[in-house]
């Protein structure tokens, strides 16, 4: 009965996706309850002073495209709660070397006309994505094996983006430096080797993300995204709780269901004894991935680009060329470290002025190494950024290093220190975190998991949360997810 239960709805994690879970379960009417193990909600979605007082650093995620593209969240009042999306002129720059930079601006001609030879290419592939983009994204943040409903779009899109990014180029695109660097820089940031199978997917995803919503900062810093959701969950009856570290099923209060905003790891250490052990097995097979290496800077002004237009890009790729970006993810997925880092950089007080005292700045920045890494980067890091901004180091005022074991220790989904909630390689794309025709789902009755390890993976956009949200509500409480 009904009045058994303290809660209809128990959540463990106050990340992007928890929070998401817990917000579709009580919009239809059910007592929810979300349980975070630290002080402040968030998971990687968190903004706090690491450097000085007065500068704010994102501890996680900083640039968010697939936040203001997500299906679900476009669908909440999230900009009643504060939260504001700022758009930096031209959404990325990739840098080359000290002579040369291309550019993804908003417009797909715009950026096509820094392409030379490749214009017409770009466009011919980008232009189809960009006009029906929302269907396409909707269809992308699911499960790959699904019914889908615009099954051509799917098909075509699929035919590129289980391709490597490698073979891409090689099938669509001249020889020329520019576009290869663009495409290879956005296919890293799913922590592949550039010949691995599916890599083309995120540089499909990003480039069309950046073309279509652009690669937005939220004022204020990450924690504006996290504090827009919890304040919306308890608009409309939510509860949520932190310091509460949960580490058995028997702590949890009684409850209709529990959706575990955890990665396998913790799952097993939470409610390993009580699963099957076929389902058990499982979960201990799954591959987290390469880790990374984050650096946070205080300065004194902005970086000195070389390249005057950086200063109007949000996010930067100090990557130089395709070859020297490929080089670098081969080795960290060998297990090396490269001399010469593929970094992500965005220096977001060029267009957020509350995140510094006023003429200073905060820069975020991160590359990949290999799990559990115990090694510093920062000096092979500063040497990539002096290449493009000589007179950089003279700029630091203070800095924080963030290692591999750093960040576990910070939120323990990064396992391994890495970010996006598990391996990206094809298999766990497709088996995440298990083979299932319903990931979300565990063996034990009523219990359901609903982290970046589970379809579609990682990013802030609130999808897993969303769909295993809608699992529990078709298969527990009778209610269509449409």
């Amino acid at each position: 009965m009904r009045t058994a239960y303290e809660y209809d709805a128990v959540v463990v994690g106050a990340g992007p996706n928890g929070l998401a879970a817990a917000i579709r379960i009580a919009q239809h009417g059910f007592s929810t309850i979300v349980l975070e193990r630290n002080q402040e909600i968030g998971g990687g979605c968190r903004t706090e002073a690491l450097t000085l007082p007065g500068f704010l650093h994102d501890v996680g995620s900083a640039i968010h495209p697939l936040a203001l593209g997500s299906p679900f969240f476009s669908c909440l009042p999230l900009q009643d709660y504060g939260l504001e999306w700022i758009q930096p002129e031209i959404p990325l720059a990739h840098l080359i070397n000290s002579d040369k930079a291309v550019l993804l601006r908003k417009s797909v001609g715009e950026t096509a006309e820094g392409l030379g030879l490749d214009a017409t290419s770009y466009r011919r592939l980008f232009e189809p994505l960009v006009s029906r983009w929302e269907s396409l994204l909707t269809e992308f943040l699911q499960p790959i094996v699904h019914l889908p409903r615009h099954p051509y779009l799917v098909a075509d899109f699929g035919r590129l983006a289980l391709a490597s990014v490698e073979r891409l180029l090689q099938t669509r695109f001249s020889r020329d430096g520019s576009v290869k660097a663009l495409l290879g820089g956005l296919a890293a940031h799913s922590s592949l080797p550039l010949d691995a199978h599916g890599s083309a997917a995120f540089a499909l995803i990003l480039g069309m993300l950046g073309h279509c919503v652009g690669w937005p900062l939220p004022r204020g810093g990450a924690k504006s995204i996290a504090g827009a959701l919890s304040e919306h969950l308890r608009r409309i009856g939510g509860t949520v709780q932190t310091g509460i570290s949960v580490t058995s099923l028997s702590q949890l209060p009684r409850s209709r269901v529990v959706l575990f905003d955890v990665t396998p790891r913790q799952l097993l250490q939470i409610a390993g004894q009580d699963l099957p052990t076929r389902y058990r097995r499982a979960l201990e097979r799954f591959k987290y991935g390469p880790g990374i290496f984050k650096i946070d800077y205080a300065l004194d002004g902005p970086i000195p680009w070389i390249q005057e237009d950086c200063a109007k890009c949000g996010t930067i790729h100090l990557g130089g060329t395709f070859e020297e970006i490929g080089k670098a993810e081969s080795e960290v997925s060998q297990g090396r470290h490269p001399r010469r880092p593929f970094v992500l950089l965005s220096q977001p007080t060029m267009f957020d002025s509350t995140r510094a005292p006023q003429g200073y700045h905060v820069i975020w920045l991160y590359c990949h190494v290999p799990s559990r890494s115990p090694f510093n980067m920062m000096n092979l890091i500063e040497a990539q950024i002096a290449r493009f901004a000589p007179g950089f180091s003279k700029r630091v005022i203070a800095r924080h290093v963030t290692s591999t074991a750093d960040l576990e220790r910070g939120n323990p989904n990064l396992v391994d220190g890495t970010i996006n909630g598990g391996a990206n390689n094809l298999w766990q794309v497709i088996a995440r975190p298990v083979l299932s025709a319903v990931p979300y789902r565990t063996p034990l009755k009523n219990i359901y998991i609903c982290s970046s390890s589970t379809p579609p993976g990682g990013g802030v956009h609130g999808m897993c949360g969303f769909h295993a949200a809608n699992v529990a509500l078709r298969q527990l409480f009778r209610i269509s997810s449409d």
